[in-house]
């Protein structure tokens, strides 16, 4: 376990109760930590059993966070990352026809959210009727399951659209599934919410950490109220229900800014002022799952340069994630004010293979010879001119040599705790939830309600923060800078890489325009039709009515 005083939340594995709707599901949890199996039905039934299916309802999330599924449905196919050189899921990037139906990744993610939904179901039927447990667990234990169930359908409906929106538990196989709307989604959703946050912890960090807390839910919630405000369930009052819930947030648990930006995602500083929740990983292999692996999808191909050989600091360059022209020289363009660009990006390699070697991209030198911990590879951002590249004793990586192998490498994940340099299943907790993105989502909230002195106070709190040292005031805008540009472009300095950026160009319904203006791999097949996600093929069969197959009860989106 981490090395921390404070106490972890553990999840469990409780065997077939958190079955799929259709079952044609495996038994198998994707994740565990505490194994308990056999059970019977009753199990949960019990205080201990019931304290389990909340840990196992937790193991679902990692399905999402800090996975290839998750980073794929978010990174691919966005303004500002475009696909690298490797890898086989390029089509979720360039929404070829080959992003289809059988997508794995939606079967997955569909299949291990529902198992989550299921469990959280089991959960709160039951609880009434189990004795022996004080009551004020027993209410945090619902409260952290209505939490779970919220998130898992929060995330189907910004995916999908209507889902099968099933608040009861499922015992036996069905095939009586139906697609519900997206405004009864919602509802459902603040529903559990709303009843979830009067009995989580009302305080920055629970005492078994990872858990849910009063602060998380309702920075959910104002999350969905910001989402909602511009989904086809939308309500006048939407943005100004989401004011208040931020502003708790805010202020009245503990949670601050860090004072340094890249300290927020620096190894080692994963429970930090900042966390509102994260995500559970471990160093122990039995009980990691499949672990972390954001740490190899945004990494440059280091490990074949002069001087270079991979390593577990530098990580395993999977070269997935390559940031678009848009990122570099728009989103990050102030890099004499705003620390974001040199705390986000690596651009200094030292050399772990010493000798003397040809060079590979940078041709102002014929030859260049490194010692152990020589710098190897620079990237200055800029087109550094041959002639001063050329008095370097390294290479260069200057903007015009990028290409699919060769570019800014993301710093947020790079997880060098790994056992070995090829070890794929990552043990850092993932940071789903912070304050800045608190006070970013306080900031479009305030704008959408025409508070813009407090929509430009909030986000000169974040930016004040990326300041470098004396450069604070130059950080800030005024209310005549202050719009939903500012807003789209602060949102990426502060948060990429973070799983968010699909998400955010879906609400704000620019998602084809972005992609065609800034993503040369993904403009030439997007269309309007690809702001929903396919439903997996496996649930359009199960659904299927009639002895000869008949037709499906649970439709497909429109252009699948």
């Amino acid at each position: 376990m981490k090395s921390t005083n404070n106490k972890y939340l553990r999840y469990a594995k409780i065997g077939c109760l958190s079955i799929g709707l259709l079952a044609a599901q495996s038994c198998q949890d994707v994740l565990k930590e505490t194994v308990i199996s056999p059970i019977g039905n009753d199990y949960m039934n019990s205080p201990k059993g019931l304290s389990d299916g909340v840990n196992a309802a937790y193991s679902a999330v990692r399905s999402w966070y800090g996975t290839e599924r998750g980073n794929n449905f978010t990174i691919f196919g966005t303004d500002t990352y475009t696909n690298g050189a490797d890898g086989s899921w390029k089509f979720m990037n360039t929404y070829t026809t080959d992003f289809d139906t059988r997508n794995g990744h939606v079967q997955e993610l569909w299949d291990e959210f529902y198992r989550g939904i299921n469990t959280c179901n089991a959960v709160i039927e039951r609880a009434p009727s189990v004795t022996g447990m004080a009551d004020a667990t027993k209410k945090q234990r619902v409260a952290e399951a209505k939490f779970l169930r919220a998130h898992n359908y929060f995330i189907l409906t910004q995916l999908f659209g209507g889902v099968d929106l099933r608040l009861t538990e499922t015992l036996v196989p069905t095939k009586d599934v139906k697609r519900s709307t997206v405004a009864a989604q919602y509802a459902a959703i603040i529903k559990d919410l709303t009843e979830a946050i009067p009995d989580l912890e009302a305080k920055a960090k629970s005492s078994d950490y990872g858990r849910a807390t009063r602060p998380a839910a309702e920075h959910l919630l104002g999350k969905v109220y910001l989402t909602k405000a511009t989904s086809e369930a939308k309500a006048a009052d939407d943005y100004s229900k989401a004011v208040p819930l931020f502003q708790n947030v805010i202020s009245n648990y503990g949670i601050k800014l860090l004072p340094d930006f890249g300290a927020v995602h620096r190894q080692g500083n994963e429970i930090n002022d900042e966390v509102i929740w994260s995500i559970q990983y471990t160093r122990d292999p039995l009980t990691n799952g499949g672990g972390n692996n954001a740490h190899v999808f945004f990494l440059m191909e280091y490990d074949t340069q002069p001087g270079m050989q991979r390593d577990t600091e530098n990580g395993r360059p999977f070269k997935r994630y390559r940031p678009t022209d848009y990122t570099l020289n728009v989103i990050f363009k102030d890099r004499q004010n705003d620390s974001r660009y040199k705390k986000t990006f690596v651009d200094t390699f030292l050399s772990n293979r010493p000798g003397a070697y040809n060079i590979s991209f940078d041709p102002s030198k014929a030859r260049v010879t490194f010692a152990q911990g020589d710098t190897t590879i620079f990237l200055p951002g800029f087109e550094m001119p041959v002639a001063e590249r050329a008095r370097k004793p390294y290479q260069v990586l200057v903007p015009s040599r990028y290409d699919e192998r060769i570019f800014p490498s993301l710093r947020k994940h790079i997880d060098g705790g790994r056992v070995d340099r090829t070890q794929f299943e990552g043990g850092r907790d993932y940071i789903a939830f912070r304050l800045a993105d608190t006070y970013l989502m306080l900031a479009e909230a305030q704008l959408n309600t025409a508070n813009l002195a407090g929509a430009v106070t909030n986000i000169n709190t974040v930016r004040r923060r990326a300041a470098w040292s004396g450069r604070e005031s130059a950080m800030e805008v005024t209310t005549a800078q202050m719009n939903l540009e500012l807003i789209i472009e602060e949102r990426e300095r502060e948060l990429i890489g973070e799983q968010m950026r699909w998400l955010d160009l879906k609400r704000w319904g620019i998602l084809l325009e972005r992609v065609k203006r800034f993503n040369a791999q993904a403009a030439p097949n997007i269309k309007d039709f690809h702001a929903l996600r396919p439903i997996p093929q496996t649930q359009i069969d199960r659904s299927l009515s009639g002895s000869d197959g008949g037709s499906p009860q649970f439709t497909q989106n429109p252009g699948y």
